[in-house]
């Protein structure tokens, strides 16, 4: 049976931490007296599923905003360009699960919080952008994730017909919110306080979506 299926990114279907790291890096070395140098592996985890606005507020609270929003915008453009060159780790599988998916007749999506560019470069990098009927985020639509969600639903003809696969408990929160179903991505970056079908990884789904 078909199942229209939108997907999280970062925790879901990649895990563009530690060179979202480097790139951030290389910014924040050219400016003068910010809160950081640098950014870790482990920075990046943590702010993961938050929008820009949250992540410059969360990484650079002391800084003064002017320069925090310089920064950030700086930092979301090179990052684009960084990995649309490098590309990040993509989960094991992803490409034959993905190939399966549409082999059975899903129709699939992305929705996250991310800038604009982010989305665009994945697809790029690793040529998937023929898995994938249609995509949106924060950073083009300005809204939180339930709400781009639903903007997503309602243009392709989802309804509430939609299964939503992410990590962490906004995610899950969202997809509540927008009137879908949730699968929880086990394997990324957070936890889920829901009685919800869960994947322990991505190769997991295909089998999943034929028992639910």
């Amino acid at each position: 049976m078909q199942t229209n299926l939108i997907f999280d990114m970062d925790g879901t279907l990649w895990d563009s931490a530690s060179n979202v790291a480097r790139s951030w890096t290389h910014i924040i070395a050219r400016h003068p007296n910010p809160d950081r140098t640098m950014t870790s592996t482990e920075d990046i985890k943590s702010v993961m599923g938050h929008t820009m606005e949250e992540i410059n507020d969360l990484l650079f609270p002391k800084t003064d905003a002017s320069l925090r929003r310089q920064i950030m915008t700086e930092c979301a453009a090179y990052e684009n360009a960084y990995l649309a060159r490098h590309g990040g780790r993509l989960y094991p599988h992803l490409e034959e699960t993905l190939q399966e998916l549409r082999l059975d007749g899903h129709r699939l999506f992305i929705v996250s919080n991310c800038q604009s560019g982010y989305i665009e470069a994945f697809l790029s990098y690793y040529g998937f952008g023929k898995y994938f009927e249609d995509f949106d985020c924060f950073g083009n639509t300005g809204y939180d994730k339930d709400v781009t969600m639903r903007l997503l639903a309602d243009r392709n003809g989802l309804g509430n017909d939609f299964y939503y696969i992410g990590d962490i408990q906004e995610d899950y929160n969202s997809t509540v919110r927008a009137g879908g179903r949730f699968i929880h991505a086990a394997y990324g970056f957070g936890k889920v306080d829901a009685d919800v079908p869960s994947i322990q990884a991505i190769c997991q789904l295909p089998a999943l979506l034929r028992q639910i």
